[in-house]
């Protein structure tokens, strides 16, 4: 019997019918040639249709690129309707490479340029199993960010001297204006509302200047590619100081994943995008490996990346592994993890809420399914309800029914047992999603030059984040969160580990949460009424929930660790070096702050 299960075997193995195959396919035989200028949308469908067709159930298929140049045109792109976690919600998109609904493909750009034009997605992959993006460099030709320099202060006024790239005018009402006109349908106009502004030579944003504000002013050309920004004045701003341009929309990411498991991403650089660099939303498994978010090299004249963050996981689950990377001159941070709250509008019964998504910028796509974990947070505490494991029975819309929740506000979640009596629009509660919670590995990257934050962690399971280099992060170098107020992102940390970094002058500038290089700041409006705690807790085999341990702070100014609503936390071994390098400033003046923290230790 054992032999005629080993010959069965055999046979299947040896049959080439059964077998699976390694499917490799030059992207130039669909026409996909480089260097061209013209539109290559067209042709990456048409090859991506094709290893579809191609492909069975466990085959594993490679396109690979010659390196050179790839343009994408909004004119020749798949417009789909699409809604993407913290971005601007208009539709349709723009997408120059869509992967839907596809397994075991690789995509190998060979170093090949991703050039997209006007307002687009360059790349989305969505519904996919096992897809790998790898050795690819994503931009655009023009940037909605603009960019300029000060060469002069006058009594009238400032006057800014752009950038070769960057198209500028000045608007009938008399604002100056960022311009896209490439043709194919890439035409845009961007009016800048504020400014990050950097050193020339060290690239670093300059001390205590946050975000400038360039609105209301008035503009008038004095040159080819001079303006004198009349009655504007900055007193820590000086000539040689380079300025990003930039209003608040955030209409695209660079990368969209959506619904997926087990992506890959790997020697990959975004030099550009109009929104986050990297969005995935309800992905599971995620490997960043050489992922950047980066300039061109020292000599590239721009002086920004991302209108965002560099990393945004939006209600993912299983791993999220981050290593290796360069995150550099974003306008946000470098990594965001966190799930969403949706707030309870109507109690319709004992085991059903009408609820809905709260920002502006994140509704519209699925929040959860049936037979998911949640729990019920006080807002204005931000305490959980004691109510025992609380289970999804159905998720519905509010227009037909069904479990369709794409581009819906508000939804019916109904539960598998009786809800607390207190649930009830009048007491503000909101509603968190465990089940859709990851666990992060971020290690060995750098995180420079970029504006607000360097890397925010909300989620319950277990994080480490270790040997990381945050230099000039401006604001706070990591900020564990969680807000159902204003931002409503979720969640509470139960298994924190920070250790072996190295932080180089943080805190150059005020930014929201920025109380210390490392700070615990979950926005918690009513804290003197609050009698849980909202990190920590009981930790299986240590009482220390967060642990920041073996760090070395190189700082200018005093704060280094500030924790609000922490149940165990852990400081110890920690190495501080001074300098002179700017003059302290900072409203916190002691190294360690706690508010309403227990179990804490230094020793």
């Amino acid at each position: 019997m054992k032999r005629i299960l080993l010959l069965c075997l055999f046979s299947l193995i040896m049959n080439p019918a059964v077998q699976a195959r390694k499917l490799k396919y030059s992207a130039s035989q669909f026409g996909i040639v480089p260097d061209q200028g013209t539109d290559m949308g067209p042709a990456f469908r048409k090859a991506l249709d094709a290893i579809r067709s191609a492909q069975k159930a466990g085959d594993c298929a490679v396109l690979v690129l010659d390196k050179g140049c790839y343009d994408f045109y909004p004119e020749g792109a798949v417009r789909k309707e699409l809604y993407v976690s913290n971005h601007d919600q208009d539709n349709p998109k723009s997408i120059a490479v869509l992967v839907d609904g596809m397994h075991d493909v690789t995509i190998d750009g060979s170093g090949a340029d991703i050039m997209c034009h006007g307002t687009m997605i360059p790349v989305v992959i969505q519904n996919s199993r096992r897809i790998t993006l790898k050795n690819l460099h994503i931009d655009f030709r023009t940037p909605h960010i603009g960019q300029a320099e000060i060469v002069r202060i006058t009594p009238q006024g400032t006057v800014l001297k752009t950038a070769p790239w960057m198209n500028a005018r000045v608007s009938p009402d008399g604002r100056l204006q960022h311009f896209c006109d490439e043709g194919h349908g890439a035409q845009w106009v961007c009016t800048p509302q504020a400014a990050i502004a950097f050193d020339k030579d060290t690239r670093h944003i300059v001390y205590r200047t946050s975000d400038v504000v360039l609105w209301p002013q008035k503009a008038r050309q004095t040159g080819p590619d001079t303006f004198l920004m009349e009655g504007w004045h900055n007193e820590r701003l000086g000539v040689g100081n380079i300025l990003a341009l930039r209003d608040w929309s955030r209409p695209t990411p660079g990368i969209f994943l959506a619904g997926n498991k087990d992506t890959r991403i790997i020697n990959t650089q975004v030099h550009y995008a109009d929104g986050m660099a990297l969005v995935a939303q309800l992905c599971e498994n995620i490997t960043l490996d050489r992922f950047c978010v980066s300039l061109r090299g020292a000599d590239d004249p721009r002086y920004f990346t991302s209108q965002a963050d560099a990393t945004h996981f939006s209600g993912c689950k299983g791993s999220i592994i981050s290593r290796n990377g360069l995150y550099e001159h974003m306008m946000d941070d470098a990594i965001n993890v966190h799930g969403t709250y949706v707030k309870v509008l109507e109690r319709i019964n004992d085991t059903t809420l009408r609820c809905a998504y709260q920002h502006g910028q994140s509704w519209g796509f699925d929040w959860g399914y049936a037979g998911d974990q949640v729990s019920i947070v006080r807002s204005r505490t931000m305490e959980k309800l004691d109510c025992g494991p609380l289970h999804v029975s159905s998720i519905s819309n509010l227009q037909d029914g069904t479990d369709n929740l794409f581009g819906q506000k508000e939804m019916i979640i109904r539960f598998d047992h009786t809800l607390p009596a207190e649930v009830t629009p009048d007491g503000a509660y909101g509603i968190e999603n465990l089940t859709w919670t990851p666990s992060v590995y971020f290690t060995h990257n750098t995180i420079r030059n970029n504006r607000a934050r360097g890397s925010l962690f909300s989620t319950p399971r277990k994080v480490v984040c270790e040997n990381n280099f945050f230099d000039h992060t401006s604001g706070t170098a990591i900020l564990l969160c969680g807000d159902c107020n204003g931002w409503y992102e979720t969640g509470a940390c139960r298994d924190v580990l920070i250790r072996k970094n190295r932080f180089l002058n943080a805190l150059t500038s005020p930014f929201q949460f920025t109380n210390a290089v490392i700070s615990i700041y979950p926005e918690i409006p009513e804290l003197d009424r609050q009698k849980e705690y909202f990190h920590g807790g009981p930790l299986a085999g240590n009482k220390y929930a967060i642990r920041i341990t073996d760090n070395v702070f190189e700082t200018f100014d005093n704060p280094l660790l500030y924790a609000k609503s922490v149940d165990g936390l852990l400081f110890r071994n920690n190495r501080v070096i001074r300098n002179n390098d700017y003059p302290a400033f900072h409203w916190i003046t002691q190294p360690v702050t706690l508010e309403r923290v227990t179990n804490y230790s230094d020793k």
